[in-house]
């Protein structure tokens, strides 16, 4: 319903663009940036940090391919989108000037005057210093290895595959270019800098409106970082009530940064990436920054642990229990244990876990069916997994399993259908092979 509704205000707003396009809006809304300080140059590994930073790899490196060469596929509600070849290629970024390059960073916007999709997060990206594109440029043209591959076209239907009706959307969407920074504090401007800007977290972690921009960009609005979704797993929000870092200390937080894991949660999904190819790579300084930005957005302490009525159930191995409970007991107990709380470090906590309890029930069913395993740091190089159980328990187990976890121990979220659990084994299956 939501792809549907998607798809009609596309049709009608490509209409209204059209017109609004071609005659009243200008072609970029970028504002003048301070330049930096006359015989400035980027010191030696400011490059390769502000691509850290920036998380460039992540989404520019196919599974298996060249660093930098794109391809990889990026899932939206109306198609797919294959990343950019970034190397300083002739199918990639070379002959780019360091003004055009910045046009794409800051304003979506290729040499060609094509418009880049917003997939590239240039909406946080228009806030990163000019200090910090320079030594970007730097890096990509100088110390990448250029690689020949040719871009894949997106594959989105009619009117999605229209870039000039970006020029609607930008003007929309688009806020001021140039850091924004509201805290006085350097500890907390910095880490505002990297979430606001570099770090583009709100990217993912902050809702899309129905024209699919991000209703906030910075934390003077209450949207922003209030949760997201990507390719069918949740981006739990990072403040408010229902905040996935609430109570965390600012160790927590920096530790799962840095590593993947902490003593509550461990990483899934799309935030995996985002730790072995950037925030493992940041200073403690810097991870310092952001997660005491991050703890600044929320208030209150973390829950005291307490004996639930889930933990008498599966302490009593009644054969009369119901089948979620069961399978819990032979699937799960062994690591995450009756009380939900797993072991610090090594197996999260399934009691308050976000992504249990999301809106969306799809990051568990898809952990459920295929397992994970988290990176590999500097810090933490042992490489933990988690079995899938899709070959051993079928829709109806699965969906039975889901839903007694959204409700045990404290948690309260609804219950999940084994007809939503055929969808997503569907949807796995087909990413799989393609």
């Amino acid at each position: 319903m939501r792809t549907l509704l998607h798809i009609v205000f596309g049709l009608a707003l490509l209409g209204l663009a059209a017109l609004v396009a071609i005659i009243f809006v200008p072609v970029q809304r970028t504002a003048p940036v301070a330049a930096p300080p006359e015989g400035w140059a980027p010191a030696k590994g400011q490059g390769e940090y502000a691509m850290r930073l920036a998380d460039c790899s992540a989404c520019h490196t196919a599974e298996g391919g060249a660093l930098f060469a794109g391809g990889r596929p990026i899932e939206s509600p109306v198609g797919t989108i294959y990343s950019t070849n970034i190397t300083p290629d002739r199918t990639g970024i070379a002959g780019w000037s360091l003004g055009e390059f910045r046009a794409a960073l800051y304003d979506g916007l290729r040499p060609d005057g094509a418009h880049l999709y917003p997939a590239m997060p240039y909406e946080n990206y228009r806030r990163i210093t000019e200090q910090d594109v320079q030594a970007l440029y730097a890096y990509f043209m100088e110390e990448v290895e250029p690689v020949e591959k040719p871009n894949r076209a997106a594959e989105l239907p009619f009117p999605f595959d229209q870039r000039w009706s970006l020029r609607v959307w930008k003007w929309l969407a688009l806020g001021e270019a140039g850091p924004k920074i509201e805290a006085a504090d350097a500890v907390l401007a910095r880490g505002e800098y990297i979430v606001e800007g570099a770090g583009h977290c709100g990217a993912c972690h902050s809702p899309r409106n129905v024209m699919m921009a991000q209703p906030a960009l910075d934390a003077t609005d209450e949207a922003f970082l209030s949760g997201g979704e990507i390719a069918g797993w949740t981006a739990p929000p990072l403040r408010g009530p229902d905040s996935a870092v609430r109570g965390w200390t600012v160790e927590d937080i920096a530790a799962i940064l840095g590593t993947g894991r902490n003593a509550h949660a461990a990483t899934n999904g799309e935030m995996q990436l985002v730790v072995r190819d950037s925030t493992q790579f940041l200073t403690p300084d810097d991870l310092t920054a952001v997660a005491t930005y991050l703890a600044s957005l929320n208030e209150g302490k973390r829950p005291e642990p307490r004996e639930t009525e889930t933990e008498a159930l599966l302490a009593s191995a009644s054969p009369d229990m119901p089948l979620g409970a069961r399978l819990f007991l032979d699937n799960c107990n062994a690591c995450h244990f009756v009380d939900g709380r797993g072991a610090d470090g090594v197996f999260p906590e399934l009691d308050g876990n976000s992504l249990v309890t999301a809106e969306s029930p799809a990051g568990l069913v898809s952990m459920i069916l295929e397992g994970s395993e988290l990176p590999s740091t500097a810090d933490r190089p042992y490489s933990l997994r988690m079995p899938g159980f899709g070959h051993r328990l079928d829709d109806a187990e699965v969906a039975a399993l889901a839903s007694f976890l959204r409700a045990a121990w404290s948690n309260g979220a609804g219950a999940v259908g084994a007809v939503a659990v055929a969808e997503r084994r569907r949807i796995l299956t087909e990413r799989a092979t393609d």
